[in-house]
């Protein structure tokens, strides 16, 4: 007797979007798009990002679709990203899509949902609290402000119950996940990914750098980005101090803002310095451990291996106390591992 096989059933179809920076893509984009291939394991999951991090995305996962927004499709003018988005949502429609989640808070990527949500295609996640005719009638009459466009809190509705906590404090109320931000957002704000965040990428370590730490411990130092928008100033005189010290060092303006070689680089490396910015992420992304230069951030929020003190605007470490702080590191890691070895 044969079997028959019933394939009237249609395949889901799933588009992820998420549209910030690269590091972003490891921070948030990489666990959550596994988190859906896993849970949705017959699904065709796709995603649906901006510049870089779709080939950051396609090296971590090279079996998940990419549909990625280029710079020229997202102006700088407001009137010209519109059109362009309104351009974007109608290739989204004709994908027949089955589930459409909106991950990101910015402005153009929730409009972009709310125009999918008013078009009934089956979005969930955030989008704006408005409807894209009232939007457009503003825009016509010149009523719309600037101020709905620029705060998240005049713009942002969302089907995630507990989005509310995100424009919270939440990092004050002592309870801050292992995770960092990317767990508190995934987790506690969109109710998403409940296993641990699968955030690492394979890639083959530098070579050259490889070759180095056979013989000396070596140091990236990623300072040129700055969330609190102070770079760290001293960054040769430490990284000479560093070689002193018989360090081998390197910086990221050796990598000309190349994703893919920093993360090589990091992977072959023994320890990262950086401050609030997208190379923390790239170092967990290969489980480089982290030495945050904390400046004006909050560590809770990228939640590092190891950090600084906060200081005040326009203080900085002295090199010489990093130095101190860095040889500690690696005093910490030699006492962990002749722990592991006599246990």
């Amino acid at each position: 007797m044969t079997e028959i096989v019933d394939n009237s059933q249609p395949v889901e179809k799933i588009l992820l979007i998420r549209m910030l920076s690269t590091a972003d893509v490891c921070a948030i984009g990489l666990p959550v798009a596994r988190y859906f291939q896993q849970q949705h394991s017959n699904a065709e999951v796709h995603f649906l990002t901006f510049g870089d991090g779709g080939s950051l995305l396609q090296l971590a996962e090279p079996n998940l679709t990419i549909h990625t927004v280029k710079k020229a499709q997202w102006p700088d003018d407001f009137f010209q990203a519109l059109e362009a988005f309104l351009a974007i949502a109608e290739t989204i429609v004709g994908e027949t899509y089955t589930k459409i989640v909106n991950l990101d808070t910015t402005f153009m990527p929730c409009f972009l949902a709310r125009f999918l949500k008013d078009a009934h295609e089956p979005v969930s996640g955030n989008y704006l609290n408005m409807s894209i005719s009232s939007l457009l009638e503003k825009v016509q009459s010149q009523q719309l402000q600037a101020d709905y466009v620029n705060s998240e809190q005049a713009y942002l509705d969302s089907s995630f119950t507990t989005m509310y906590k995100w424009q919270t404090q939440w990092w004050e109320f002592g309870d801050t996940p292992d995770g960092g931000y990317p767990e508190f957002y995934l987790k506690r704000c969109c109710g998403l990914v409940t296993d641990s965040l699968s955030q690492s990428i394979n890639v083959v370590p530098d070579k050259r750098l490889t070759k180095k730490a056979k013989l000396k411990k070596v140091v990236g130092l990623c300072l040129k980005q700055a969330d609190d928008q102070h770079s760290y100033s001293q960054t040769p005189e430490l990284k000479k101090l560093l070689s002193q010290q018989g360090y081998e060092v390197w910086s990221e303006v050796e990598v000309n803002s190349d994703p893919n070689k920093l993360l090589k680089m990091m992977a072959a490396s023994d320890l990262v310095v950086t401050k609030s910015a997208a190379p923390r992420w790239y170092a967990q992304a290969v489980s480089c451990p982290t030495l945050l230069i904390s400046g004006q951030s909050e560590p809770a929020l990228l939640m590092p291996e190891f950090a600084t003190e906060q200081t005040p605007p326009n203080a900085c470490d002295k090199p010489n106390e990093l130095l101190e702080s860095i040889d500690s590191i690696f005093e910490h890691f030699a006492e962990v591992e002749k722990g592991t070895h006599n246990g």
